[in-house]
């Protein structure tokens, strides 16, 4: 087997145009969000979601970003050309176009395929091959031999076009466990053909750290050639077999943000960003961008339209949430003893979590989240925490809803000092109505609900109705109605969110059921978003519990 070195890159572009962190040219992250992440099941980008996804990605400060196919897919084709008009200006960054080695029996300069990658006008073009010998006889129907001619030709053409080129050996792990030389050769004819790096790709995800540390290793002294890993998350491992290949000598790592992706997904960008510079002292982002992790991993699920996961490595928002009062005890003397790194290096914040383990310490760190002290105040403390426990037998939870949880807070400490809150509004009652009235022939039925409050307001009683598409909508409309006289402020408020959970303790149509209300607005302190809880065996009057505690909280004092 050849022992050839990396062949000196004929991208055509200066110098310093490679240097794209502070390692320079000798680790690449390369990002394929916007080709293999666009895999996953219910993600579907616009030309224009393209666009904004790697722009987000270039400000976080990634080498390379695999815009897509183009040829192969029309948006791909168009995302390409809008970027070369300018529509897509990158400071950090270079783009990335994908395609295939040219067909069987054909000449690299003839196939339409490979006339669109250079037709992309991408400084930099991934092929995928087959390595694994078994793909090629049965699935591309042709010879080993021609498989390696269609590699090498197509590699040498586009970098006689003056394109960098990398190569992505599909199913390399597979083919290698089945055949030890033939992955070889393949790699062999890329890199004597001028290919820049050969990516060894888990395409089946079924590699495990261990085993895949030896193939790298056992591949990198066979060759000697640069090395990179593309790694599918089937056994939960991608991110694992990312860093355990970092380890056996890979300096090209290919993820997608949040880890999206076909099947289980691939490995996560931020996770291996977090395990390469925090773990690893690896500085592969510019300086001052890690921090940014959160706000881009947070802003591209938007983009894809996934909830972002609370429980994610470094970015999620529960990543650093205590929920154990011993933890929080530990946390109160040193926050680094429970935690494996400073949460704001990754632009994320700690959280302390209210629940029946709560202990004193949970409570004295949630309210200092608050900006209340309580030192000093240990009465207030023990009841606050007999009070959740109390509540949380009974089926509330409050370490989802900090808004009531506050409210509860602020009672407790006004009742220590012998005083009362006194509250905005009192509600003297409330009915709520659901009708389902036939329409006309052959238009089915339609459901309206009509909702009236009676509340005593500014020295006054108020009466107001509404009507609504549902009871708690209706409710929330006359409620508003009501209020908006003497309480303006709540005009700003908006629900965001509503969830509705049975208790698993109680069964039937009589079960307690939990109600978490999401609500925002541009007029009330503090916050821009938060959450209030409320339980009972009747679901509408566990909503009004929820909805009463949400408008309390806009109203509370700007310097609560």
């Amino acid at each position: 087997m050849s022992t050839t070195a990396p062949a000196t890159p004929r991208s055509g572009l200066p110098a310093s145009s490679l240097q794209l962190s502070p390692l320079g040219d000798a680790f690449h992250v390369f990002d394929t969000t916007l080709r293999d992440g666009a895999q996953r099941e219910g993600i579907t980008y616009s030309v224009a979601d393209k666009i904004a996804v790697a722009t987000l990605l270039d400000e976080l400060g990634v080498g390379f970003i695999e815009g897509g196919w183009p040829g192969a897919m029309p948006k791909d084709t168009e995302f390409f050309a809008r970027a070369a008009a300018g529509e897509l200006a990158l400071t950090s960054a270079q783009l990335v176009a994908f395609g295939s080695t040219r067909k069987a029996g054909v000449r690299a300069g003839d196939d339409l395929q490979v006339r669109a990658l250079l037709d992309s006008q991408a400084p930099i073009i991934t092929l995928v091959a087959k390595s694994d010998v078994r793909h090629v006889e049965r699935a591309l129907r042709t010879t080993l031999e021609e498989n390696l001619a269609m590699v090498g030709d197509t590699v040498a053409y586009l970098v006689g076009e003056g394109r960098r080129v990398f190569l992505d050996c599909e199913h390399f792990f597979d083919g290698y466990a089945h055949d030890h030389d033939y992955g070889i050769r393949v790699a062999e004819a890329a890199v004597e053909a001028g290919a820049d790096v050969i990516v060894m790709c888990d395409t089946n995800g079924g590699m495990m750290p261990v085993g895949l540390h030896g193939v790298v290793a056992e591949v990198r002294d066979r060759t000697g050639f640069r090395l990179g890993i593309h790694c599918q998350d089937d056994t939960g491992c991608a991110v694992a077999n990312t860093i355990a290949a970092v380890q056996a000598g890979v300096t090209h790592v290919q993820c997608t943000a949040n880890g999206y992706g076909e099947r289980a997904g691939n490995a996560d960008l931020f996770a291996v960003l977090g395990n390469l510079v925090v773990k690893m002292d690896l500085p592969v982002l510019p300086d001052g961008r890690l921090s940014e992790m959160v706000r881009v991993s947070h802003a591209l699920a938007e983009l894809a339209n996934i909830a972002p996961d609370s429980h994610q490595a470094y970015v999620g928002s529960s990543a650093f949430a205590h929920k154990a009062g011993l933890h929080a005890s530990a946390i109160k003397v040193d926050p680094e003893l429970y935690n494996h790194l400073n949460p704001e290096v990754v632009g994320n914040d700690m959280h302390i979590l209210i629940t029946e383990m709560a202990g004193r310490a949970s409570v004295e760190l949630k309210a200092k989240e608050f900006g209340i002290d309580l030192a000093g105040q240990p009465e207030v403390v023990s009841k606050v925490v007999d009070t959740i426990k109390a509540r949380e037998a009974a089926g509330w939870s409050f370490e989802a809803a900090d808004a009531s949880f506050e409210l509860l807070l602020r009672d407790e400490m006004a009742a220590a000092n012998g005083e009362q809150l006194a509250a905005p509004f009192q509600l003297e009652s409330y009915r709520v109505i659901v009708e389902n009235t036939a329409n006309t022939p052959g238009a089915g039925r339609s459901v309206q609900s009509e909702a009236t409050v009676k509340v005593h307001v500014g020295g006054r009683r108020v009466v107001a109705t509404a009507e609504g598409n549902g009871p708690v909508n209706a409710l929330d409309s006359a409620l508003r109605s009501a209020l908006a006289e003497h309480l303006p402020a709540l005009a700003g408020v908006e629900l965001v969110d509503y969830k509705v959970r049975i208790l698993a303790d109680h069964a039937g149509t009589d079960s307690v059921t939990r109600v978490l209300l999401a609500s925002t607005s541009t007029m009330a302190a503090g916050s821009p978003e938060w959450t209030t809880v409320g339980v009972h065996t009747n679901v509408v009057e566990a909503s009004w519990q929820a909805l009463v505690d949400s408008l309390v909280f806009a109203l509370r004092p700007s310097s609560a």
